[in-house]
C-alpha cells in the first residue's frame, strides 16, 4: 500500500502509486513550454547610450596605484600616512582593551559567590 502526506488533515492517508511517488501536486517530466522571458524589453547597449556617462570627480586609481606600489619599506596599511596611523592605533588599542575587558570579565565570572 502507497501512502502520502494529506495537507487537509496532516496525516497520513492511503493513495495510489503515482500520487505517493509525485507528492504534494509536483508534476513529473519537464515542462511542455518554455517559460515566458522576464525581461523582453529592448535594452541599449552600453555603446549605443552616448555620452550621458557623467562622473564624479577625476579617476585615482592611478595615483593611488603609484602610491600602494612604492617600495618604501613600509606597510601597505600605514601608506597614506598620519590617518592611517591613527586608524591602526585605535584599532590595536579598542583589541587589546577589549581582550583584557574578556579576560577580566572571565576571571570574575570564574569566582564563586560568597
Amino acid at each position: 500500500m502507497y501512502y502520502k502526506f494529506s495537507g487537509i488533515t496532516q496525516k497520513l492517508a492511503g493513495s495510489a502509486p503515482a500520487a505517493a511517488y509525485n507528492p504534494q501536486g509536483l508534476r513529473p517530466g519537464v515542462p511542455t513550454e518554455a517559460p515566458a522571458m522576464v525581461f523582453a524589453s529592448p535594452t541599449k547597449m552600453v555603446s549605443e547610450a552616448g555620452p550621458t556617462v557623467e562622473y564624479l570627480g577625476p579617476n585615482k586609481v592611478p595615483d593611488l596605484q603609484k602610491l600602494f606600489q612604492v617600495a618604501d619599506g613600509v606597510p601597505v596599511h600605514l601608506k597614506r600616512g598620519y590617518p592611517d596611523k591613527l586608524l591602526y592605533r585605535t584599532t590595536m588599542a579598542l583589541t587589546v582593551g577589549g581582550a583584557l575587558y574578556c579576560l577580566v570579565a572571565l576571571y570574575m565570572a570564574a569566582q564563586p559567590r560568597k
